[in-house]
């Protein structure tokens, strides 16, 4: 079964060739602005469906207009849509640490987590998605891609933090390597330094919890359609 990674993240996408997963990649742009008083997992939740949202639609536009990254010109058997999300989560179990927007909302994110314990949640959706006829009940009706099943997981991990310096902070964000990352921090990178201790998956704190996604793959492979 053919799967698709709808993420831009390149630490997802080395992390599924390790498992030596053959996948073909599509990117998405939605706002990932969270709401008002919306809680991390309603939010984490919302993100990867919309994600797999605008993929499916995506994947249908390239379909319809032959484009050449359309996988396999979207083949007649079920296609399996990855998308994930990763935030981190104050020890409040209320406030969302995205990606930084700029230096100052760094460091206001990494003054909260120094010597303190946090959270990092990633959210997981597997889409089955099948091509079927647009209407049902016309003959020629065009062929398009159908959600047929779906399934989430979401993984939290405890990450703990030295007590950091404003040199250290400064240092780190003039690195260049927080600005695209989740709580403003890589563990596979430089931000390693400012862990002290991991309770839980190391490769859902890197963005996606490796283990449980291909049981989850597999789980999709051997579950019937709706």
């Amino acid at each position: 079964m053919d799967i698709i990674l709808a993420s831009g993240s390149p630490r997802r996408r080395e992390l599924l060739s390790r498992a030596q997963l053959e996948f073909t990649i599509i990117s998405v742009d939605i706002d990932e602005t969270p709401y008002r008083d919306e809680s991390p997992k309603d939010y984490i939740v919302r993100m990867v469906v919309a994600k797999a949202e605008a993929a499916t639609a995506k994947l249908n536009t390239q379909s319809k207009n032959n484009e050449a990254q359309a996988p396999k010109s979207l083949p007649s058997q079920p296609i399996i849509l990855l998308t994930s999300d990763t935030i981190g989560v104050l020890p409040d179990g209320k406030t969302v640490l995205v990606k930084p927007s700029n230096r100052e909302d760094a460091y206001h994110m990494w003054q909260q987590m120094s010597d303190n314990t946090h959270e990092v949640w990633t959210a997981v959706q597997a889409t089955k998605l099948l091509l079927q006829p647009k209407h049902p009940n016309q003959a020629d009706s065009e062929r398009i891609l159908k959600v047929i099943n779906q399934q989430q997981i979401l993984e939290r991990t405890e990450v703990t933090f030295v007590a950091l310096t404003k040199e250290m902070m400064s240092e780190y964000w003039d690195s260049g390597e927080p600005a695209d990352k989740a709580g403003g921090y890589g563990i596979q990178g430089l931000g390693a330094a400012w862990v002290s201790r991991i309770n839980g998956s190391y490769t859902n704190v890197v963005g996606l919890p490796l283990a449980q996604t291909l049981a989850l793959i597999k789980d999709m492979n051997n579950t019937a359609t709706l």
